[in-house]
């Protein structure tokens, strides 16, 4: 079977074990560890809350230079204040130490409960454990995933290999993300592995140009996340960008990588049944286009109406009003799919209730709205909002 995992790329291996962070046994630690020092770059949450692993992670940063990533669930390690650093620092250390490296190119992370402090009793034999199980093979990245996950129902994963000169490339990715999912930067756990050869520098601008149409274009209750990142490692181990056309090969991989796991994201919503694209065309300024579309993508009317199957045109037109954008009402048009649902300030004379019912009841469903002002565009992900959402929420300790 070919290996889709992060361990695909050339240089990697994955471990996990079982430490009690979560009930039941499930796997709550992983690490993801490099053969050697990698080039690396990584974009973290703009939330100002953020957690220890986020500070000490931005540190780590610095250098562009990284050895391992390493992964708790179950607790995310926020608004533990000094001693939340400390225990960050020591998951780097335990790694580090384990592979002979410095504590300073291992990139700490932890997704979970928000203020409750790191058993570092039992997420120390967790790591030992974790790193005794490191392999390269397909089963170990995909328990890498599965130790990474909170309340998501599926394992999210990509691959692309292309052509570079003689060689070939692999970029392997994963992510975890159902709730607390909000277009700012990255909002989740993502990892991404490449055997390609990138510097340091130009690898942190391909993987910001990633992120900025893909992760920050998906919301699943526009609430921006504490503990979140987003992490691409490149080993050299696979051949290096040597052209312009190399490059641009190798930045159409990633970003479609990136949009993947977006996309899963989004499907993978907590509660989701389907997920909701809204495409925003004719704005007079890509600030525009995106302030419409995120608009209409968080308003709880839209997400609500689509989760009930319902083609109501109104909350779409209510979302667009109540903003700042820069366009004319009677030159507003919005679709359903291809389907003219509102024109010229009217609903579309003759609309066949029966069948725009069935197209919001379909697992992906396109609105799109026309601005009549200019020629930016953008699109947002999103999903849409059930009972099931407050029951997940309801219950889970915070």
């Amino acid at each position: 079977m070919t290996n889709t995992t992060v361990t695909a790329p050339k240089g990697f291996r994955a471990g996990s074990a079982a430490c009690g962070i979560k009930a039941g046994g499930a796997l709550d630690v992983g690490v993801l560890v490099a053969d050697a020092p990698c080039s690396a770059a990584a974009v973290f949450t703009q939330n100002r809350f953020c957690g220890a692993p986020i500070v000490v992670g931005r540190e780590h940063m610095l250098s562009g230079k990284l050895r391992a990533i390493v992964v708790n669930s179950g607790c995310s390690n926020v608004a533990t204040g000094r001693q939340g650093i400390r225990d960050a620092r020591t998951m780097c250390k335990l790694v580090g130490d384990a592979i002979g490296t410095p504590s300073g190119q291992v990139l700490p992370a932890s997704t979970g409960v928000i203020g409750e402090f790191l058993p570092m009793d039992k997420l120390t034999v967790g790591i030992e454990q974790a790193m005794r199980s490191l392999s390269n093979s397909a089963s170990a990245g995909k328990r890498f995933v599965r130790a990474i996950m909170t309340t998501d129902l599926k394992i999210k994963q990509a691959c692309e290999r292309v052509r570079v000169g003689r060689s070939t490339v692999t970029i392997g990715g994963c992510c975890k993300g159902s709730g607390m999912i909000a277009p700012n930067m990255a909002t989740m756990l993502g990892y991404i592995t490449t055997d390609a050869k990138v510097p340091p520098a130009r690898l942190r601008r391909l993987l910001q140009a990633a992120v900025e149409p893909t992760f920050n274009r998906v919301t699943v209750d526009e609430c921006q996340s504490t503990s979140d990142m987003v992490a691409i490692m490149a080993s050299g181990a696979g051949g290096a960008l040597g052209s312009k056309r190399a490059e641009a090969s190798f930045t159409a991989a990633l970003l479609d990588v990136c949009a993947s796991l977006a996309y899963q994201i989004a499907a993978d919503g907590e509660g989701a049944t389907r997920v909701l694209e809204i495409v925003v065309t004719g704005a007079k300024t890509a600030a525009d286009a995106h302030a419409a579309a995120r608009a209409v993508a968080v308003s709880p009317l839209v997400k609500t109406a689509v989760h009930g199957g319902d083609p109501n045109w109104g909350r779409i037109v209510q979302a667009i009003g109540q903003t700042a954008v820069r366009y004319k009402p009677e030159d507003v048009v919005v679709r359903l799919g291809r389907t003219v649902l509102f024109r010229k300030q009217a609903p579309t004379r003759q609309l066949d209730k029966k069948k725009l019912a069935g197209l919001m009841r379909k697992k992906h469903v396109t609105i799109g709205v026309d601005l009549g002002a200019g020629k930016a565009s953008d699109r947002v992900l999103t999903c849409d909002l059930s009972r099931e959402y407050i029951t997940i929420n309801a219950d889970y300790h915070t």
